[in-house]
């Protein structure tokens, strides 16, 4: 598998992130409407503080996440995915360590991320309990949310 830095034009991404942004709004629908939801679009992904990298694996996209900057000590992952045909493959857990190699490249000292509480996430929560990460409040511009959990970790 292979991990590259995405400009976010192909056809093949914004597929993926439809996909994905269609199954984050079907789970926010069901537990507490759209201000539960938030995960970005591709506009919203080409933000100037956003790196965004895709996982291939002989030439087939099966996973994404980003790394937006907060500070210029602490950032934030945003849109974590993998295709349901390598759930459990070790893309995550790839695509988590390249972006846990970046920010301790770039300097933040920490890392932080919002992901739902719904039952459906719990894999997503436990790979990132795996990588050390712990629960805490808000951060950034969110506010608490019962649908939503808060993670961050120390670098």
């Amino acid at each position: 598998m292979e991990v590259i830095v995405d400009d976010l034009t192909g056809p093949e991404i914004a597929e993926f992130l439809e996909e994905h942004i269609d199954e984050m709004k079907a789970l926010s629908v069901d537990h507490g409407g759209p201000e539960s939801k938030h995960a970005l679009d591709l506009e919203g992904l080409r933000a100037p503080d956003i790196t965004f990298w895709t996982v291939w694996d002989e030439g087939a996209l099966v996973g994404c996440g980003a790394l937006k900057e907060l500070t210029p000590r602490s950032a934030e992952i945003k849109s974590m995915r993998t295709a349901s045909s390598h759930r459990r493959r070790g893309v995550a857990s790839l695509l988590l360590e390249h972006i846990l190699d970046v920010a301790r490249e770039r300097g933040y000292r920490t890392l932080s991320l919002e992901t739902g509480s719904y039952a459906a996430l719990a894999p997503a929560r436990a790979l990132y309990e795996k990588f050390g990460f712990q629960y805490c409040g808000p951060f950034g511009d969110y506010k608490a949310d019962p649908n939503s959990v808060f993670m961050t970790r120390i670098l």
